[in-house]
């Protein structure tokens, strides 16, 4: 049987960017992605945003590796010709009662070793967003925006080059440790590997109960994010990134606009707990909805103005939350404890497109230990 020293299950922008990371140091790296192509799922189902990391716990894997990521994502992007553009973006107070929380939000970006940020006035504001509606904003300079889908396939091509294996419609069937390492099998065949990293989204819970992983009762809990996009005519509103202050439940990070890198306008995304982790069309909510949320930003907002757009689901650690209560999990990144030549990445949610390659840093040194 085939031996590989790593195989990785989920070809999204994660695992695509370990897969480049490990394949710099190692041979025979095999990613093994359910889907027919990769980065189909959450990868490219988001808003595109290089995040600053400005909302995380200080000391927390979010705060660490969003941070890390965005310096890095900035450079990989310069360097392979992914579409991006560092755009700064504006967290906006809608009246002077928020101001505190914005003035927190600033302290908690500065602990996480975000710079030159800076809150702004009503006035200027209107300079940098003239139809936006707000009391004040944080101004968040190192937030930009990135072609999400492209950026998966540029990690891949370069993992590729480097002499990693990327194998489509691999769905993983069944894992068991054998002598020295994993058994997997998947509908691509079988294969052993000396070292195994689960790095499958949404269904990282379901591989690791696969393996009889104590991890596993780490279960993953979806929520769907919806987007409309604003009419062509309607574009001019939105210059850049405008947020709201995050959902108080910690469930988000609020509805927001996106001018992409494309020059289109999205709205979004929702938040909406969903059992069935392939529900992304049913019961999508309406666009008259969207625009009565989106008018204490954008007050000339009307539901004509907007049209549907994709969804997306992420892979949130934590159950709904009680009215007022919040709830925030971190990243799941570690040595399995039972199966020592396992990596187990779970609840990889946002920021985890910006996260990505600092993400593969912390990977490469855990595979590391395992293989020497």
């Amino acid at each position: 049987m085939e031996q590989a020293n790593v195989v990785i299950i989920g070809g999204g922008v994660v695992g695509c960017a370990i897969a480049r990371a490990l394949s710099s140091r190692w041979s025979d790296v095999f990613v093994l992605e359910a889907l027919p192509k990769i980065g189909m799922a959450a990868s490219s189902r988001n808003s595109g945003v290089i995040h600053s990391g400005l909302y995380y716990p200080p000391g927390s894997l979010k705060a660490r590796h969003c941070v890390r990521g965005n310096e890095l994502t900035y450079e990989f992007c310069a360097a392979h010709g992914v579409p991006h553009r560092k755009t700064g973006k504006l967290v906006v107070a809608s009246s002077a009662t928020e101001s505190q929380e914005l003035i927190a939000l600033m302290k908690n970006g500065e602990a996480n070793g975000v710079a030159g940020m800076q809150i702004i006035d009503r006035a200027a504001i209107g300079t940098r967003e003239p139809h936006v509606s707000g009391f004040q904003a944080l101004e968040v300079p190192s937030t930009g925006i990135v072609g999400s889908e492209e950026l998966t396939k540029a990690y891949a091509r370069v993992a590729k080059d480097l002499g990693a294996n990327i194998v489509t419609k691999a769905s993983v069937e069944r894992l068991g440790p054998v002598r020295g390492g994993i058994h997997v099998v998947s509908t691509a065949g079988e294969i052993e590997t000396r070292c195994l990293v689960n790095s499958a989204g949404l269904f990282a819970d379901e591989v690791a109960a696969m393996l009889g992983s104590p991890m596993a009762a780490n279960k993953i809990y979806p929520v769907r994010g919806e987007y409309c996009e604003l009419v062509r005519s309607k574009r001019h509103l939105i210059c850049g990134l405008v947020y709201p202050l995050p959902h108080p439940e910690g469930v988000s990070l609020g509805i927001h606009f996106t001018k992409t890198v494309w020059g289109n306008v999205l709205l979004g995304p929702t938040a909406l707990y969903i059992e069935d982790k392939n529900n992304y069309e049913r019961d999508r909510q309406s666009v008259e909805a969207f625009a009565e949320g989106a008018k204490p930003l954008l007050p000339e907002i009307e539901p004509s103005d907007l049209i549907p757009a994709y969804s997306g689901i992420r892979a949130k650690l934590t159950p709904p939350a009680k009215h007022g209560e919040k709830r925030v999990a971190d990243f799941i990144i570690q040595m399995d404890p039972r199966f020592p030549r396992v990596v187990q990445l779970i609840g990889i949610e946002s920021p985890g497109l910006t996260s990505a390659p600092s993400i593969a840093e912390h990977v490469s040194g855990l595979v590391a230990e395992i293989l020497a």
